[in-house]
């Protein structure tokens, strides 16, 4: 049995049920990590809240978490109505996820390896847990970062980034593996733009405390 952690991003959440769904029904421990990032940006913009990133991280004020939470209470409810019965919701602060706070970009925080009891008994159920990327305090989560140290602490095999695109593209070719010292050099030399800077930094960093990271179909290794 292989316990996987399965990032889904806020574009792609509900039709991408079907993968971690068949990873379970193969006998593996799955645990689903979601994002809600164009929900939150759409609904902070009806409300005249300005949107704001740094190197693909939300600035979040008060008034924006309220917007965070609320959209990620959405995307998890209709996450646990697509998967069915074996599916147990839970909102990240409320089950112990933890992090420390980065006060230049607001009521957000830089998540740590973190062991939920609920999430924990929950896989141990043969139940699929999905959980929403908040923090203690409470503390917005970029989704990716969360999945990976929540995948270091639940010890699991292996850490699924599902996204919206195939993988990890350098000029329009994807790439098939990346080693970690690699995909930091890239990061560092400004190449890449947007969500994928979260998702790689993420990736090198379960990478190197031993889970297998992917994202779509880019390895990425240490």
């Amino acid at each position: 049995m292989t316990r996987i952690v399965v990032k889904l991003g806020g574009a792609v959440a509900r039709d991408s049920v079907s993968y971690p769904l068949a990873l379970a029904d193969q006998g593996n421990e799955v645990c689903i990590v979601h994002g809600a990032g164009p929900q939150i940006s759409l609904e902070m913009a009806k409300r005249g809240i300005e949107v704001a990133f740094v190197n693909g991280r939300r600035v979040t004020t008060p008034e924006a978490l309220v917007v965070v939470r609320e959209a990620l209470e959405q995307v998890n409810n209709h996450l646990v109505e697509a998967i069915g019965d074996r599916a147990v919701g839970l909102m990240g602060d409320e089950i112990g996820l933890e992090a420390e706070q980065v006060p230049e970009l607001g009521l957000v925080g830089n998540p740590l390896p973190s062991t939920p009891p609920a999430v924990v008994e929950a896989l141990g159920a043969g139940r699929v847990p999905v959980v929403a990327p908040l923090a203690r305090g409470p503390l917005n989560v970029n989704a990716d970062e969360a999945a990976a140290m929540l995948a270091v602490g639940i010890e699991a095999e292996r850490v699924h980034f599902v996204t919206d695109v195939p993988g990890l593209l350098i000029g329009a070719e994807v790439v098939a593996s990346i080693h970690a010292d690699e995909a930091e050099r890239l990061l560092a030399s400004g190449e890449l733009r947007g969500g994928i800077i979260p998702k790689l930094t993420a990736a090198i960093h379960a990478a190197r405390q031993g889970v297998v990271a992917e994202i779509g179909e880019t390895a990425v290794t240490a």
